[in-house]
């Protein structure tokens, strides 16, 4: 796409991401985690996450400042104090929580719902960003991802003055240590990155050591739903899914069907040729249709082996495809869930 789209994941084509965009917008975004009666609470995570970003034990880092960083757009960036940061997706905001930054942070996006951001102000409308309420809260810093919008709250926000970075978005689990490492430079404490990327690897190293080795590994069909807004997609070989199916023991029944971009609208012929074991969904997108009776109404879900079986697994949107500091945990949970014999209720 050639403008920036503020979503929950970032590679939707831009005829879904726009039909997405309005229904989203005549249906409040509950759906999507903001305003929620469980933003943030203590079960928001599900699927056994924790619903808290755990900072690296010690005291917090102190940055070493002012650091100067080329921006993934391109825009060479200097900061000089990190006192008020702004991350404008959960993602980024989970990086530094877990860097023992997160009292620096002053604002959230909507998903970014982890306890310990849940009383912070929103700053964003949908998953747009509002200029207007990012600059209310003199920021010394902003963080963006390559998938924030729209371009024009971006360019507002730089036109202020405020240093703005942009780190590209995650689509696999090996952009773990490079966005750990990008965040870290930027916030002045690469010495902390470094840590909290050894962490994560060797967290990751241990779910991996857990799982089955012997068996068929399940054909899992990742599924993002949207049932206000009548959103209903399969995901493919670019839905950023695949790598965390694969660590997880199982195969993206999408790419390996022959659906090489990033999200389809279900369909019975796709349904049928993706024939998944397991079908995985984002908790709110799953609530959205009914729950797992809701879901197996949907036309063709029933007829796949996951439907007839009703094996649903489902990770709670803010965490899914975040790939930073709980990524483990999303491995383990997904491991556990598409291994698990039997129905879900």
């Amino acid at each position: 796409m050639a403008s920036r789209f503020g979503r929950p994941f970032p590679r939707l084509t831009a005829a879904l991401a726009l039909a997405l965009a309005l229904a989203l917008g005549g249906c409040g975004s509950s759906e999507d985690g903001a305003g929620s009666s469980d933003d943030g609470g203590a079960d928001a995570a599900g699927g056994g996450i924790v619903d808290r970003v755990e900072p690296l034990e010690g005291p917090a880092p102190e940055p070493v400042l002012p650091t100067t960083v080329t921006s993934a757009d391109g825009e060479e960036v200097t900061v000089e104090a990190v006192e008020k940061v702004v991350p404008l997706t959960g993602s980024l905001s989970e990086l530094v929580f877990g860097l023992g930054l997160g009292d620096r942070v002053v604002a959230r996006d909507v998903s970014a719902t982890f306890e310990q951001a849940a009383e912070l102000p929103v700053v964003t409308r949908g998953h747009d960003v509002s200029a207007e309420g990012v600059l209310s809260l003199r920021p010394d810093l902003v963080l963006a991802e390559s998938t924030t919008g729209p371009d024009e709250a971006l360019d507002q926000i730089r036109a202020a003055g405020v240093p703005l970075v942009v780190v590209d978005a995650a689509h696999e689990l090996a952009d773990v240590e490079r966005r750990i490492t990008a965040v870290a430079e930027v916030l002045g404490v690469p010495e902390a990155g470094a840590a909290l990327a050894e962490r994560t690897a060797e967290r990751m190293d241990a779910v991996r050591a857990e799982l089955p080795t012997e068996g068929d590994r399940p054909r899992v069909a990742f599924l993002y739903l949207r049932g206000g807004a009548s959103v209903y997609l399969l995901g493919g070989a670019e839905s950023g899914a695949v790598s965390l199916i694969e660590a997880a023991g199982g195969v993206d029944a999408g790419s390996e069907s022959g659906l090489d971009k990033d999200f389809t609208p279900i369909t019975s012929e796709a349904l049928a040729a993706a024939a998944p074991d397991v079908i995985l969904v984002m908790t709110k997108g799953l609530a959205s249709v009914g729950g797992v009776d809701g879901l197996v109404e949907i036309p063709g879900i029933a007829q796949t082996p996951a439907g007839m079986e009703r094996r649903v697994a489902s990770v709670d949107d803010g965490v899914l495809l975040n790939y930073g500091p709980r990524t483990d945990q999303v491995l383990a949970s997904l491991a556990e869930q598409i291994h698990a014999e039997g129905s879900a209720p």
